[in-house]
């Protein structure tokens, strides 16, 4: 096993913050497979892993509340109702690479396709824990906060972000201590995270510490400057607090996980796989193949939904010609949303919310 109980084949960028996404194989479903192993589970932290005690780890409700909480793990268990979500989780740079391909994002992360991963988490319901501590009128804002203090930030902080009440209400935002069945794995935030469906991987907390109701944005760094969509022409020093579009929900987007970019098959008939993810709150309605750039499609067989907040795989089998092929997709959600042609289009200082068509180079030899 590689680091934190990882597979040896993790493409690890980075080991402190650990920073790793799996080979696209293993994100590979068959019909109606959603679940990622815990093994093959993406990784985007933003500073050293804490270590903390679960029995001495408290979670403080406060803020905008008429009666502020100081829960222990075992009072949550206790005094509120279990429940579980299956969610997909996506960084917000996922698939950043196709956006260095148009120009380098300096400084960031180089995501490729398995910048996410989808999991059955346990836990309790934020809602019902808000309610226990009574939000205050004018509450608008829930902001988390981490044990993980980001050196990086400016200036170092614990890491942390806000949803809007009305997201953190919703029945599938957890608290949650469970992951797949299994303890949730201190890599992935244990002993409890937030976990917010439907919305960039950067709102579910990990180490979660506490919950404050707030009239107002988090004012954290994560919310007020990092994963905000920075118009292309924004440069370092030009940029402050505020600047940009705040990343919330997830949009639609597609990858292609078989064949891999850059391999050599053979030619003639092949399976193409992938995957995609309607978003908040929206199913994926269609997804479309080319073995020739885009010239010419073919529909692809996409697996009905597991639930409202996961990714579908699809698959489909195209005749790929001797010498160089490029495999494009494309994707249609259920409002009839669909994924942008070019990426240079969508390219932005960070490098986030690359929704282009995915492209795989291959060169195929004789069939």
């Amino acid at each position: 096993m590689n680091l934190w109980g990882k597979r040896n084949d993790m493409v690890v960028h980075e080991r402190e913050p650990f920073n790793a996404e799996p080979p696209p194989a293993a994100l590979t479903g068959g019909p109606a497979v959603a679940l990622t192993s815990l093994d093959a589970f993406f990784s985007r932290n933003h500073g050293p892993i804490p270590d903390l005690d679960p029995a001495a780890w408290r979670l403080e409700v406060d803020g905008t509340v008429t009666r502020p909480l100081s829960l222990s793990l075992e009072e949550l268990r206790t005094r509120f109702e279990e429940t579980e979500v299956v969610a997909t989780l996506q960084c917000a740079g996922n698939r950043r690479t196709g956006l260095t391909g148009v120009r380098p994002v300096p400084g960031e992360t180089p995501w490729g396709p398995g910048a996410i991963s989808t999991a059955r988490f346990r836990g309790v319901r934020l809602a019902d824990v808000l309610a226990r501590a009574g939000p205050a009128p004018g509450t608008a804002h829930l902001a988390f906060t981490g044990a993980d203090v980001v050196p990086g930030a400016r200036p170092p902080q614990p890491y942390g972000g806000s949803v809007p009440l009305e997201k953190a209400l919703g029945p599938e935002v957890l608290l949650a201590w469970a992951m797949n069945d299994a303890p949730l794995p201190r890599v992935h935030g244990a002993p409890l995270r937030a976990v917010v469906p439907g919305w960039i991987g950067a709102r579910s907390v990990k180490w979660l510490r506490r919950v404050t109701a707030r009239t107002t944005p988090s004012d954290a760094y994560f919310q007020t400057t990092a994963y905000r969509l920075l118009p292309a022409d924004a440069g370092p020093g030009r940029t402050g607090p505020g600047d940009g579009i705040p990343l919330g929900p997830s949009p639609l987007n597609c990858a292609v996980l078989s064949p891999v970019d850059g391999s050599r098959p053979p030619a003639g008939p092949a399976q193409v796989t992938g995957y995609a993810l309607g978003g908040e709150h929206r199913t994926v309605a269609r997804v479309e193949v080319s073995a020739d750039g885009g010239r010419t499609w073919r529909p692809a067989d996409v697996d009905e939904p597991a639930g409202p907040w996961v990714w579908q795989h699809w698959r489909t089998v195209l005749d790929l010609p001797r010498g160089e092929v490029e495999i494009v997709a494309r994707a249609w959600d259920s409002a009839g949303t669909t994924t942008p042609e070019s990426p240079a289009a969508l390219w932005n200082p960070r490098g986030y919310a690359n929704t282009s068509w995915p492209r795989v180079r291959l060169r195929c030899g004789p069939g």
